[in-house]
């Protein structure tokens, strides 16, 4: 090797080893001193040993900036590619500058060209506010492809291919408005915040005088906004939870899910739902242990765990193949249908249409809530998202009423003919109806009841009768098609099982015209 040469290479190598230490030892070692990890740290933890492909890694060097305030490249997770940036808050305090928002926009749309999902992780507080002497072309406002314009791959990419974001710090404007547009944000307790203007700002003009946890915090935005999907007590707990989160997915919506053997029983009968789920529809039960005894192994990876309890949305696997679980929670609102359950319901089974994931639900609901509180609140609207994404969906779709479904919970959970449920299950102790029994009894019998000698007994009398001969879905099903099969709650993982796997082939529907158009409008 001549002098040259090697004097090149000893500069490279120093080079990038000054673009590796991101704002300086000092801010390095001011991050972990909070607790917090680097954002190269946050890549080489979250990605395969030895995996990552750094694009750019010299930019900004000359200008004080190294790799202008964001780490991107590609690397594996699982073995399989992703397409990865991390902001860097030791450069700018990671504010969005010119190749910053550039190299933003080009990881989403790698990316989407390569049909591989894009993973953000967010430490940002925005747009870099420019020096006064700086023009907008100084601050790259005139570049195509930018910071402020990433919106339009991450669109574009919706559908596509999965995109999911951590929120690793504060965040505000464009730093929160493109996660918004992925598919599922993790955010870390009392650490990572999300808002479009910060605490001061707020002050200034509202007067609120709040914290940034009060603001926009993960349990704000767990609990309360509906915004965030999850919330974790450390980012490695964050980055453990998003890897597992893309083991149920396909690399893009032209792949299948992945397959794994799980070892567990596909005939495995499942006895102790009888003891989970009592035949009094006025008993609450926990649906997360009807959900961790059918699915395989218990593993049940929930969606908005802590907003709209009363449906509980998630990944799990059936014979190793991954399927989304939309189930009624009778333990919040008797498992009643709200305007947040709603918006949480329809967001999650729409994700699992455009990547091919199967859908169950599991239906124990006395309908939609009523009251002025919901129906101001614009139930109607909330309510018609999901009755949109129910007939707009193609996967395999499976409803099992597993004890009431009554009113409008018929249309929510998909049971109505027509709304192209592939198949609708009961078991033996399910009711189903316009109304529950005791309202259908007052409905017809309630003058006929009040008029008896002994009210009380009459009552009782006629509840019984109704319960046996139209609330009774053995009865039902002798003259209605629109059930598959009435089902002993064993046979219930088996029958999943056997009918998804029935369903494999599914293809769009065939037996009407395809109407021609742009997209829908769905109700928003």
């Amino acid at each position: 090797m001549d002098k040259f040469t090697e004097d090149r290479i000893n500069e490279l190598r120093e080079k990038k080893k000054a673009a590796k230490l991101g704002g300086g030892q000092k801010k390095l070692d001011a991050q972990h001193k909070k607790g917090r990890m680097t954002a190269r740290e946050r890549i080489e933890y979250f990605l395969d040993d030895g995996s990552f492909h750094e694009h750019s890694v010299l930019i900004g060097l000359e200008d004080g900036t190294p790799t202008d305030g964001i780490i991107c490249g590609f690397g594996t997770v699982n073995g399989k590619k992703v397409s990865v940036y991390s902001q860097d808050p030791t450069i700018r305090g990671g504010s969005v500058g010119v190749w910053s928002g550039y190299r933003m926009y080009k990881t989403v749309e790698k990316a989407l060209q390569l049909g591989i999902p894009f993973i953000g992780l967010h430490d940002s507080p925005g747009a870099r506010l420019p020096k006064l002497s700086e023009s907008k072309t100084a601050i790259g406002m005139l570049m195509e492809k930018n910071g402020g314009s990433i919106f339009y791959p991450n669109t574009q990419g919706s559908g596509v291919i999965p995109q999911i974001c951590g929120m690793m710090g504060s965040c505000a404007g464009l730093s929160v408005y493109s996660p918004a547009l992925t598919d599922f944000i993790f955010m870390v307790d009392k650490q990572s915040h999300m808002y479009i203007t910060g605490p001061a700002m707020v002050k200034t003009v509202t007067g609120e005088d709040l914290t940034h946890d009060e603001l926009g915090g993960a349990e704000v935005h767990c609990t309360k906004s509906g915004v965030a999907d999850g919330r974790f007590e450390s980012e490695k707990a964050l980055m453990d939870k998003l890897k597992e989160l893309l083991s149920y997915l396909p690399q893009n919506a032209d792949e299948q899910p992945p397959v794994v053997n799980t070892g567990d029983d596909p005939n495995r009968p499942v006895d102790v739902l009888t003891d989970i789920v009592s035949s009094k529809s006025s008993r609450a039960y926990d649906v997360h242990k009807v959900i961790e005894v059918i699915v395989d192994n218990g593993k049940f990876f929930e969606i908005k765990a802590e907003f709209a309890k009363e449906m509980v949305v998630g990944f799990a696997r059936l014979d190793g193949k991954s399927v989304g679980i939309v189930a009624n929670q009778p333990m919040v609102y008797a498992g009643s249908l709200t305007v947040d359950s709603s918006d949480k319901q329809t967001r999650f089974m729409r994700f699992c249409d455009c990547f091919n994931i199967p859908v169950v639900l599991l239906i124990d609901t006395p309908a939609y809530m009523p009251g002025s509180d919901q129906e101001h609140s614009g139930i109607i609207r909330h309510g018609a998202k999901v009755l949109y994404s129910l007939c707009e969906m193609s996967v395999p779709r499976i409803s099992l009423v597993m004890r009431k479904s009554y009113g409008g919970g018929n249309l929510g959970m998909g049971t109505i003919p027509g709304m192209k449920t592939d198949m609708v299950y009961y078991w033996p102790i399910a009711e189903a109806g316009v109304l529950g029994a005791p309202a259908s009894v007052e409905l017809h019998f309630g003058k006929e009841i009040r008029a008896s000698e002994d009210p009380q007994a009459m009552r009782a009398q006629k509840l019984e009768e109704y319960i046996t001969q139209y609330a009774n879905p053995m009865r039902e099903a002798s003259g209605n098609w629109s059930f598959e099969d009435i089902i002993e709650p064993r046979d219930t993982r088996k029958v999943l099982i056997r009918s998804l796997e029935y369903l494999s082939t599914k293809r769009q529907d065939i037996t009407h015209r395809t109407i021609k158009k742009k997209h829908g409008n769905i109700p928003l």
